[in-house]
């Protein structure tokens, strides 16, 4: 009997010590803490979402605003904010580098912004509708020149005059190759045809004759007419 009540009382838990029972203590007040915050928490995601749904009500109602931007929100504010934009039937979109300094722009449907638009936001830069449609215009008239420009197929330059009436005072009207098949011998330079010569004698009857001047002129003779 007393084995029994002895393997009984050794089986059981000892207390606690007084360091366990510290431990314990500061383990409820942290669960504790933690509940606390995390009620906290779901109470200020709560009044954050009714004061979104408050602010996208009276956007709607607004016929004057096609868009709003609010101010920059942590990721957990722009997730509630975009679930309330959808549930109310408009567009919201998220701009900004850093995560800090993000915020959200909402729209209503019938105003939806263009990738423009965006784009435009994106870069930080204000949206300027007057010269988006500047842009818009001068990137049609571009296209429309490419478009013209080769259906009318590769430009054939041509010069403004033609070099052989810019020149006939010097190279006549006609072609030089056809000017050098109707050249004709100048007789200034001595390439006079054999027509044109009026000595029609022989090389050989030129020399005799001037061989008989020159003994007449040694001998005194007169030189006998020639037939």
């Amino acid at each position: 009997m007393a084995d029994l009540l002895g393997s009984i009382l050794s089986s059981m838990e000892k207390p606690p010590s007084l360091g366990d029972q510290e431990t314990r203590r500061k383990a409820r007040e942290q669960a504790a803490r933690l509940k606390k915050l995390q009620e906290q928490e779901k109470q200020q995601k709560v009044e954050f979402r009714k004061r979104m749904e408050k602010e996208v009500s009276d956007f709607i109602q607004d016929s004057g605003q096609v868009k709003k931007k609010f101010q920059p929100m942590n990721k957990i504010e722009r997730s509630i904010l975009h679930d309330v934009v959808e549930v109310a039937g408009l567009t919201s979109f998220s701009f900004g580098e850093d995560d800090d300094c993000r915020y959200v722009m909402i729209f209503k449907k019938e105003f939806a912004p263009s990738d423009e638009e965006l784009d435009s936001y994106r870069r930080g830069e204000e949206w300027d509708p007057q010269k988006a449609e500047e842009k818009r215009k001068l990137k049609e008239l571009a296209q429309r020149q490419e478009e013209e420009a080769a259906q009318q197929g590769p430009v054939v330059v041509s010069p403004a005059s033609d070099y052989k009436d810019k020149y006939s005072h010097l190279i006549g009207k006609g072609a030089a190759k056809d000017a050098a098949h109707m050249l004709q011998a100048n007789k200034t330079y001595g390439c006079v045809p054999v027509a044109n010569k009026r000595d029609t004698r022989s090389i050989e009857e030129a020399m005799n004759e001037i061989r008989a001047k020159k003994r007449l002129r040694q001998s005194g003779e007169e030189l006998p007419p020639m037939s």
